[in-house]
């Protein structure tokens, strides 16, 4: 079964088409990670999976119902999007941030009940944010922060998860501790994680599936040992690069041609012969 599919989908800004006339299908329980080009509608995508972008033609399916006729609380109940760059109000506490996961299941006739605590204090927990929940956002360092976040969205208590690069500006050490964070989440609770990353590299290593966005559609997609080849990474991003193995998890790892240390200490070799075939000449 596909939760999340498109149908002739068609996404643009202001009169720009971006996407057009899309059909995907995102695998449930799995990881799925969009790859491409800036600019290429990855962003726009997830928005119009997550119902905040309305398509120029066709639709986008929430478990098999368009989800343009499902009210915002019905989505809300079935997804949770994290977008780029979130901000939280100056002094709002992490647990007050993640208590706001919880609304779409408030109403008139339904306030906070034990339930909600429930939620709450697990997510805090599956981020290991529960020591921090007293401690303001802003406050908090990246990785702690973007952990937050998270947490707040699992507060929805959704199948799915919608997130828009979750590791720009991170280190390197807080980039790995989030997507081990989601690896987990969808190992240990099923969750359907689909995402947007920039590093190829990182991408094979966490998705199960990878879609390649390209020249306003799918170029291609599937596992990574499928998707991440020379052609691909040459057809979508414009770059010579050269494919091998991940020395310790056997996923595609991509190696970019350029400029870089050797070609440096070749020149400064060529230099250094140079000289001192000018001062042999002039002894």
């Amino acid at each position: 079964m596909y939760p999340l599919v498109s149908q002739s989908l068609s996404l643009g800004y202001d009169g720009k088409l971006i996407i057009n006339n899309l059909d995907l299908n995102i695998p449930e329980a799995r990881i799925t990670v969009f790859v491409g080009s800036n600019g290429c509608g990855k962003s726009t995508l997830l928005k119009s999976f997550a119902r905040l972008l309305k398509p120029q033609q066709g639709s986008v399916l929430l478990d098999g119902e368009a989800i343009q006729k499902q009210s915002t609380r019905q989505v809300a109940k079935k997804l949770a999007i994290l977008p780029q760059g979130p901000a939280a109000p100056e002094g709002l506490t992490v647990y007050q941030l993640v208590q706001q996961g919880r609304y779409p299941h408030q109403g008139w006739l339904q306030q906070w009940s034990e339930e909600d605590e429930r939620v709450v204090n697990r997510a805090l927990k599956s981020t290991d944010m529960h020591e921090l929940m007293h401690r303001t956002v802003d406050s908090l360092s990246g990785g702690q922060r973007q952990r937050a976040w998270i947490a707040m969205t699992l507060a929805q208590d959704t199948n799915i998860l919608l997130l828009d690069e979750p590791t720009t500006y991170l280190d390197l050490t807080h980039q790995i501790e989030i997507l081990d964070l989601l690896y987990d989440l969808n190992e240990r609770e099923n969750k359907t994680i689909v995402m947007v990353l920039h590093d190829l590299n990182l991408a094979c290593r966490y998705a199960h599936h990878i879609v390649a966005v390209n020249n306003r559609t799918v170029y291609t997609q599937g596992l990574p040992e499928r998707v991440i080849t020379e052609k691909t990474v040459k057809d979508v991003f414009h770059l010579d690069c050269h494919i091998t193995q991940d020395p310790l998890f056997g996923t595609p790892m991509c190696i970019p041609h350029g400029k870089g240390r050797h070609v440096r200490e070749k020149a400064k070799r060529t230099d250094k012969n140079s000289q001192d075939t000018y001062e042999a000449a002039v002894a």
